[in-house]
């Protein structure tokens, strides 16, 4: 196939990374891996742009400049990455439209609530007549799926697990040695959180881990705490970090995503609360390099993670819980090692993006096939 991929919240490329960005890359990369053609179709982002005017102008010649390439290209197939009412699909709809391309959405999310406020309105507005203009909508979240009932048909919905590849993210000895040395940690426990330290849920979600963490040095319990990510919060972080663990804590800074499994790897458990979090593929990453997990059961990451089998999800904002579940993880090392190899096994068998993105391309294909005889009527709902 020959696909233009466009995702209006965050370009590929994009310097900051996160899970968004994350996906993004992971399916562009799976159809570049099985032989197919992959364009970016814009670098615009959509971010909040209709309370953007002076973006508007720049939104209707990317239009354009979409239709024109589509002529001249030819692709398949339009595939739009995440939309929503924050960052709806501008382009994919009209480009799509104009040109008889089918349209493909992955990870679409509809929230009827979004057009009860006047600042989300439009975007609620502009999000529906994307989804609804869409042949086909795929989301890697259950909740979603139900939400995208709601104004699209079953037939015109799919499923897809949220996956990596399993492969970038294996237990590595060298690199735990050689780190643990870096860290002059020597066979103490390691937790390990990652994070951007962006204001709101990112830089809440590292404070509650040093707070946790301090909280268990104090009861006693032996641990270095190291924090992977950089950003506007990591002057107070580090403030707060000295206050709780004094010299127990390692800032490692931004590190490359390709590089984080040597990091995983150096450590014992991996925290993160996760507050509203999306889906969260640090927890995926984690625990396919074997390291067990503790967040929140909120948001997405009941997904990612087996409760109880995988890592442990302690109900939302409950801080005793929170450190109690860290404190037996260190203690019962037994247990943490058997979680860890459970997370590698289930991250394996359930999350391998290349095993979970075939039914979706199965079903692209098949939409190509049949945009030679028209709206195919899987869209057209006969």
């Amino acid at each position: 196939m020959r696909i233009f991929f466009y995702p209006p919240f965050k370009p590929l490329g994009h310097p900051l990374p996160s899970g968004d960005l994350a996906i993004a890359g992971g399916l562009y990369d799976f159809f570049i891996k099985r032989g197919h053609r992959v364009w970016p179709a814009s670098s615009l982002r959509s971010r909040w742009i209709f309370w953007k005017p002076w973006l508007w102008p720049q939104a209707l010649l990317e239009q354009q400049r979409a239709v024109r390439s589509i002529a001249q290209c030819r692709p398949d197939i339009w595939l739009t990455y995440h939309t929503y009412y924050k960052a709806p699909d501008l382009l994919g709809p009209t480009a799509s439209q104009r040109t008889n391309l089918p349209y493909v959405i992955f990870a679409g999310i509809y929230s009827t609530k979004r057009k009860r406020k006047l600042s989300t309105l439009p975007g609620y507005i502009l999000n529906k007549k994307a989804l609804c203009a869409a042949w086909h909508v795929f989301t890697n979240k259950r909740e979603d799926l139900v939400n995208l009932e709601r104004i699209l048909p079953k037939h015109r919905l799919s499923y897809v697990a949220p996956g990596i590849y399993p492969k970038d993210f294996s237990f590595d000895i060298r690199g735990r040695t050689e780190l643990r040395r870096a860290w002059n940690v020597g066979n103490e426990p390691v937790v390990l959180s990652a994070a951007m330290f962006r204001p709101g849920v990112k830089a809440q979600g590292l404070s509650w881990v040093i707070r946790a963490c301090g909280s268990l040095v104090r009861q006693g319990i032996t641990l270095f705490l190291v924090i992977a990510g950089d950003g506007k919060e990591k002057a107070r972080l580090q403030r707060l970090a000295t206050e709780q663990l004094a010299d127990r804590v390692r800032f490692v800074g931004k590190v490359p995503r390709n590089d984080m499994y040597r990091f995983y790897s150096a450590s014992d458990v991996f925290v993160f609360p996760g507050f509203r979090e999306s889906l969260g593929m640090v927890f995926l990453e984690a625990q396919s390099c074997g390291l067990p997990v503790v967040a929140f059961d909120n948001g997405g990451i009941p997904e990612v993670v087996q409760d109880k089998n995988t890592g442990f999800l302690v109900p939302l904002y409950d801080f005793d819980t929170f450190v109690q579940t860290i404190r037996r993880l260190l203690n019962e090392k037994g247990l943490c090692q058997k979680m860890g190899q459970a997370a590698r096994a289930y991250v394996r068998e359930f999350h391998d993006l290349e095993i979970n993105c075939r039914d979706m391309e199965t079903v692209l294909e098949n939409v190509v096939r049949t945009e030679g005889a028209g709206i195919p009527k899987s869209f057209r709902g006969d």
